[in-house]
Parts: structure tokens; sequence; C-alpha cells
């Protein structure tokens, strides 16, 4: 099946905001990360990225459906590493390949080198995931609380 990605703009905001809520919602609830959940931002919070000139936010078409989201941050500036944050799928379509090939279609958009992001460490899915497409952990952690530590990844 393919997946698309597809633009988002400001006007998108209040649909993105719905669906980082619902797709975040058992992270939040399993790790109590009230500051750094995306489930937990304010519908502002999302504005305000749809706003920012090197963000770009695009819907995850499968199938016909809008299945998810992936923002890239990309500043276009050399020696500047793009940024996945967030990406995520809602639950009905989890365990499809789709984020595998909205991160494939990212990298076509924007470059398939100098990229990076953060994971949960103990979501063993997520770090496969990465490490499949080739991304390799730096080392950098972030503790965010005592059931959550971050860690970036490099591509």
């Amino acid at each position: 099946m393919k997946t698309e990605l597809i633009r988002a703009t400001v006007e998108d905001a209040e649909k993105i905001w719905k669906m980082q809520r619902e797709a975040f919602a058992g992270l939040l609830a399993k790790y109590q990360d009230m500051d750094t959940n995306p489930a937990n931002e304010p519908i502002e919070k999302v504005v305000m990225r749809l706003k920012q000139p090197f963000t770009f936010f695009y819907f995850i078409q499968y199938c016909d459906n809008i299945v998810g989201a992936i923002r890239i941050v990309d500043k276009k500036e050399n020696g500047k590493r793009k940024r996945i944050s967030p990406i995520f799928v809602l639950p009905e379509f989890r365990n499809k390949g789709i984020a595998q090939d909205a991160i494939l279609e990212a990298e076509r958009l924007h470059g398939d080198s100098d990229w990076e992001l953060d994971t949960i460490e103990t979501e063993k899915g997520n770090c496969h995931l990465y490490e499949k497409m080739g991304y390799r952990q730096t080392g950098r952690t972030e503790v965010v609380n005592d059931k959550l530590t971050l860690i970036s990844y490099e591509k």
C-alpha cells in the first residue's frame, strides 16, 4: 500500500492537535511526562510550529486515510541537521510499516542525510524502527522524569 505525505497548513492545526492527543495518550498515561508529551500540549503550540518558516508538517495518508503526521524541522542550512519531531500514527493503523514509509518519504523530500530525532529509551519498537532505518544512538540522553528517559539518534 502507498503511504503519502500531504503538507499541512496552519488551518490544519486543530486536526493535527486532536490526532496527536489520540496518538500519544497511551504514552502520556504510561510515563506521566506532562511537560513534554504531545498529548498534553495546548493547540497554540501546534499553531506556533506550523507558523515557523523552517517547519514542514505533513499529514501521513495511507490508503486514502489520514492516519498520522510527521513534523520536519529543516532550516536548510549547511551543517544543520534536519529533525523529526514528532512523528505519530493513530493506534488503529500501527504495525503496518506506515511510519517507516513516512520517514522514507520525508528523507526523499528533504534529503537522506544529516537527520536527528529523540525517542523514549524503553519503547523498544520505536528504537528498532529507527535503527532498522539506519539511525544510530548518539549516546546523548535526557532524563524527563523517574519513568522516562529520551535517547538521541542521528543518521
